[in-house]
């Protein structure tokens, strides 16, 4: 089960530049099909947001931290994280814990907020 996610988010298209968008998106959500198939990625998330002022939407990426790492640095992701970039405002790329991996995290957190004075 994926303890790791990688989340793409992005903002508005830039104006003129919707119809490459479109063949991006599908572009993106094809290779993370593929990645699912081969047992590279262990699935995928897609979501369009209603419309606000930040986040258009974004593609959630699941799978272990070499599974993740292995992506980053495939050079047909890179492509498309560059190709992304020319047609949307604010593209994002974070990597981050889910299920097993908070629980992995959390004594780490918990030892800082010690070392953090508290305020009342």
């Amino acid at each position: 089960m994926a303890d790791r996610i990688l989340l793409i988010s992005w903002g508005r298209p830039i104006t003129g530049r919707e119809q490459h968008g479109l063949e991006v998106f599908n572009d993106a959500v094809a290779f993370y099909g593929e990645l699912q198939q081969a047992g590279r990625i262990e699935g995928f998330d897609v979501a369009m947001l209603d419309p606000n002022a930040q986040l258009d939407g974004f593609m959630l990426l699941h799978g272990s931290r070499e599974q993740l790492n292995a992506l980053r640095e495939d050079l047909r992701f890179q492509r498309l994280m560059i190709d992304a970039g020319l047609i949307v405002d604010h593209l994002t790329a974070v990597e981050g814990a889910i299920g097993e991996g908070v629980m992995a995290q959390m004594p780490m957190y918990e030892e800082a907020v010690g070392r953090v004075p508290q305020m009342a």
